[in-house]
């Protein structure tokens, strides 16, 4: 059957035949997939994939491959690459006589794909292969009765993959960060800090923790030897029938499959009219042993770790001029001494009575019990998750989808690990039978993350459920973010999407958008996630994801930042990322980009409901007028009749705006100095024309917690602020900040530190123009108004930061101390 392009390759062809003397094989498709046609390279590479190819049975008489170089078949030499995932195979197997021939996989549903089909008198076997997500090796049987006659053995290439270097990559970063997080909850359950390990696993590292734990496991074998477990076990002689005692159900078996040992003696039992006892039988002995599948356990502990140690010792003895040293012989000498030990305790006498473990065992004695419980523990430390169980490693690796989306879940955690702290995570956890991998898609699991400057926590949660009052939305990855002074997170949905659009010329995405990326669809889920995400708390329901972003599976990362969804993640926080071990530093980017970012950035980039905007900014830059009382008559006057009197002569410009009013308490008043309460304005009246003043009624006063102190500033009659600034104040010039530029500066610093001193041109604040600098610890930010730019300064270094680029990206003031200090 032809595709829709034309052309020789790219319609189905035979790509196998094999003939024996009782069948015919034929194997038909496209030898080639989307991927390579669209990009026009699968031909034209120099340096390709390898195609693994294998066909055994009887009287095999010919067998012959499809050549993409040639367009013909031939017969195999290790040719490119013809059989991918998600493509549709037709098989076809034509008997050569009357035998019953069937098609077997393992596979149940590839199986009852190929059936039987009559044609004339005799019949032939055909169906269709579809590997879907399946990439590696398959194997398929024709089978003559239940006798496989004829055996082959495809590899089935991923298409959006590299498969020599991504998939393989692939598997081992997903069994690499699970072995660390397994290793780092060890060492943080069982080892506390009195060991520093640095780097990945490896031999060094078992050498190094089995050096460390080496006599304390040998004391805990010795232990176990002082008060082993033991079983009482029963054992069967025969005896006379006089010896007898307990009869059990086997004991009473043998007496019913044997009755010629009963004998007529007086006083027997009664049967049948006849007096009867068993002359012989089975006698009943309880015999006390030690040969448990406990100890059987503990056994195959000690061989696993000689094992391990001899691998060791070979590594040493391995001569190197640039590595051989006094150190490498002491520790072969070491390893040396370890082995010796253990040997000698396998051929003790307690220790040669048990037997080989035959089978997995579930005891709570290796968790509680004394001696089981250490040796135990001290085994999984050294030899790092030889114990790990769970979905993870019970899955098919062929299944690259899956793989793909624990990947990057696991690669968005040890992308955060490299510059924030882990405070926690439950991917692994322990159960009684030992650690578990905690990855699959019915249940959730995070890490925790903590900034080392700022403090602020950020999650990273896989399958985390989230409801609306409608739906249940389970993306795959959720990054949130705590800022310094929100009550709430940011959250941003990463959602692993293991397909591609390949951009192939005369298609509607290629002519659109020109090169490959993810597909239009996934990018409208994306817009579903983020605009599901919702909470709602003592009144309407709010969106709380502020973007969404499909991960797909490619490399070239230059050529995607032309891309209309890598472009429109600016533009509505939606779109797409390329991600693969060979392509991750757009999304490191993005990520430390987010993390970075003041709230007020974030919530400027937002795309939020119609009329929220204004909504926001309202909120957010509500006035506050701050007036001066001198004196305690007024202030209780004030407090008692909830009101604020101001000389009209002492307002500014642009008093009209404010709709909240503070109160500024003079030294002197018998209080402490500062502002200590603010209200919200329910009425203003002007009194007097000339010289008069203003009255501001107020809901209710509340105390601003804690006073904001002067710190040798003051107020001369009344100043504006903001609602923003007045919560988070603590001292009295942190109120003035008026230009955007200062304001943007302080928020950034506020997330580093609590204790920002803010230095002003002039020490009343309603005189002040501008803020001088900033100054938290031995940094100082200095506002240089006459050039237009900041300077910030630690020591020696200092770093110039434009007002342009503070505008344009205000998240340069944080990265740059971030990097200062």
């Amino acid at each position: 059957m032809g595709s829709r392009h034309s052309g020789s390759t790219r319609e189905e062809v035979e790509l196998v035949v094999i003939e024996t003397d009782s069948c015919s094989l034929v194997i038909k498709g496209k030898p080639y997939h989307e991927r390579y046609e669209g990009l026009s390279q699968y031909r034209q590479m120099d340096f390709h994939d390898v195609m693994e190819f294998d066909v055994t049975g009887e009287a095999v008489t010919d067998v012959k491959i499809y050549d993409v170089n040639e367009q013909k078949l031939t017969t195999y030499s290790r040719q490119r690459p013809i059989f991918f995932e998600n493509t549709v195979y037709q098989i076809i197997v034509s008997p050569k006589g009357d035998n019953d021939l069937s098609f077997y996989h393992e596979h149940p549903s590839l199986r009852k794909a190929v059936s039987k089909v009559e044609v004339g008198t005799s019949y032939i076997l055909m169906g269709n292969l579809q590997f879907q997500n399946e990439v590696g090796f398959t194997t398929f049987s024709i089978k003559e009765e239940e006798d496989p006659i004829l055996q082959v053995t495809l590899e089935i290439f991923p298409a959006k993959l590299d498969y020599k270097n991504d998939y393989k990559k692939l598997i081992d970063e997903v069994n690499e960060e699970i072995y660390n997080l397994a290793f780092h909850f060890l060492k943080k359950t069982y080892m506390g800090s009195s060991i520093k390990l640095d780097g990945n696993p490896s031999m060094t590292e078992f050498f190094r923790l089995i050096t460390f734990h080496f006599e304390a496991f040998f004391k805990a074998i010795e232990r176990i030897e002082r008060q082993p477990h033991h079983q009482l076990k029963k054992l069967y002689m025969r005896a006379r029938g006089d010896q007898l005692r307990r009869l059990d159900s086997r004991v009473r078996n043998d007496l019913r499959k044997n009755p010629s040992v009963f004998v007529d003696v007086p006083g027997g039992v009664r049967v049948d009219g006849r007096t009867l006892l068993p002359s012989k039988g089975l006698n009943i002995k309880k015999e006390l042993t030690y040969d448990t599948l406990e100890n059987r356990y503990v056994k195959w502990m000690i061989k696993r770790l000689i094992m391990k140690l001899e691998d060791l010792k070979v590594r040493l003895s391995v001569k190197r001029k640039w590595e051989e040293s006094e150190a490498n012989s002491e520790a072969r000498g070491h390893v040396s001494d370890m082995i010796d030990k253990l040997e000698k305790k396998l051929i003790s006498p307690f220790w040669r009575r048990i037997g080989q473990l035959d089978r997995s065992i579930m005891s709570l004695v290796l968790q509680m019990a004394p001696g089981y419980r250490d040796a135990f523990q001290i085994y999984l430390t050294v030899s790092k998750g030889l114990a790990l169980q769970g979905r993870v490693y019970q899955m098919s690796v062929k299944d690259v989808a899956t793989l793909y989306e624990y990947w990057t879940f696991l690669k968005l955690g040890q992308l955060l690990q490299r510059k924030y702290k882990q405070m926690s995570q439950d991917i692994i956890k322990v159960s009684r039978v030992g650690l578990f991998v905690n990855l699959d898609t019915s249940r959730s699991a995070k890490r925790v993350f903590a900034h080392p400057i700022t403090g602020e926590r950020i999650e990273l949660a896989y399958q985390k459920v989230e409801r609306n009052p409608t739906t249940v939305q389970k993306p795959d990855s959720m990054l949130s973010i705590t800022k310094k002074g929100k009550d709430y997170t940011f959250n941003y949905v990463f959602d692993a999407k293991y397909r591609i659009d390949f951009a192939t010329e005369g298609t509607y995405y290629g002519d659109r958008y020109k090169s490959a990326g993810p597909l239009e669809e996934d990018i409208n889920t994306m817009h579903r996630y983020r605009d599901s995400i919702v909470a709602g708390l003592d009144g309407p329901y709010e969106r709380t994801s502020f973007g969404a972003y499909v991960l797909f599976p490619w490399g070239n990362e230059e050529v995607y930042e032309d891309h209309h969804f890598y472009q429109s993640i600016d533009k509505v926080n939606i779109g797409g990322l390329p991600f693969l071990p060979s392509a991750t530093t757009l999304v490191e980017q993005f990520v430390d980009r987010l993390i970075e970012k003041s709230p007020e950035e974030i919530q400027a980039e937002g795309i939020l409901p119609r009329g929220a905007k204004d909504e926001w900014e309202s909120a957010f830059d509500d006035k506050v007028l701050v007036g001066v009382i001198g004196s305690a008559e007024d202030y209780d006057r004030s407090m008692k009749q909830g009101e604020l009197v101001i000389e009209t002569s002492k307002l500014r410009g642009g008093w009209q705006q404010a709709k909240y009013v503070a109160v500024y308490v003079k030294q002197g008043v018998g209080l402490e100095n500062g502002v200590r309460c603010f209200g919200k304005i329910r009425d203003v009246n002007v009194e007097g024309a000339y010289l008069g003043v203003v009255r501001f009624e107020v809901d209710s006063w509340k105390n601003t917690n804690p006073v904001i102190k002067p710190v040798g500033y003051g107020i001369a009659g009344a100043m504006m602020t903001t609602m923003a600034h007045l919560r988070e104040a603590k001292e009295l010039p942190e109120l003035f900040m008026k230009s955007a530029e200062e304001m943007t500066v302080w928020r950034t610093l506020r997330r580093v530190s609590d204790r920002v001193k803010v230095e002003l041109d002039h020490e009343v604040l309603d005189e002040a123009k501008h803020v001088q600098s900033y100054r938290f610890k031995d940094v100082e930010v200095r506002m240089d108004y006459e050039w237009g730019r900041i300077e910030v300064v630690k020591g020696k270094s200092s770093e110039i930061i434009s007002f342009d680029e503070l505008r344009r990206r205000p998240s340069v003031v944080f990265k740059t101390v971030v990097k200062l200090l």
